[in-house]
């Protein structure tokens, strides 16, 4: 009896660990707390690191070129040179109050160390503005690992299946004068939003596995004391 409680014990936590695993998935997303259609606010991307053994020693972001922004700053990162690249337009392009004959395009942050270890995440920071009249903007980011893989995150997603490395999408809040305070920005495509949702059917699924298995463990129960 004794035996056959561990075992049940044992397929009870690799079922529960399974489905709440399952539905996780890891892409470099974009999410800000403070971005409003023409204001300013600070945009944080998180990069998780995907390899088995190499870390992340790159990311280069790309801004939209469609709607460049008039101000870029990058935020300060221990163990990390950024670098900005600056695009130079043939005909002056009007964002919100600025017409802009040049704008920041790229950023670049490379690792001074080893990087991103594997298994964990890191994040990037910049403060921009002012963001479009619209209701999300787009980036494109790419990845490097210290093994020479490179993966671009620069895919659109169409319809409701999403795509491998789908490019992180940032939803803007209301403007202020469109009752937007207290709005949080979130982010679509590899985004925090997703991720809330695979938490959740994570833990539903979890759940009904522990409430599958505890069933198991009474009939276990049950025959045993009939065979006593």
């Amino acid at each position: 009896m004794t035996r056959t409680l561990a075992r049940l014990g044992a397929a009870l936590t690799t079922a529960a660990l399974v489905a709440v695993a399952a539905p996780a998935s890891a892409h470099v997303g974009v999410s800000s707390t403070d971005a409003a259609q023409g204001g300013f606010g600070k945009v944080v991307f998180r990069v998780p690191n995907e390899s088995d053994a190499a870390t992340t020693t790159k990311l280069v972001v790309t801004l939209p070129a469609d709607t460049p922004f008039a101000f870029v700053s990058t935020g300060a990162k221990p163990g990390w040179t950024v670098k900005t690249t600056t695009t130079t337009f043939d005909k002056p392009v009007k964002t919100g109050d600025f017409e802009l004959t040049e704008a920041v395009s790229t950023i670049t942050w490379t690792a001074e160390g080893e990087g991103t270890p594997v298994g964990q995440f890191d994040e990037f920071a910049i403060s921009a503005g002012p963001f479009p009249d619209a209701s999300s903007v787009g980036f494109s980011a790419q990845q490097t690992y210290s093994d020479g893989e490179v993966v671009d995150w620069d895919q659109e997603q169409t319809g409701d299946t999403e795509p491998e490395h789908p490019r992180p999408v940032l939803t803007l809040a209301a403007a202020a004068g469109d009752g937007g305070h207290g709005t949080t920005a979130h982010s679509a495509g590899g985004s925090d939003a997703s991720a809330d949702e695979g938490t959740e059917l994570g833990t539903w699924l979890g759940g009904a596995a522990l409430v599958v298995a505890a069933a198991a463990l009474v009939v276990a129960l049950r025959q045993n004391r009939r065979r006593a």
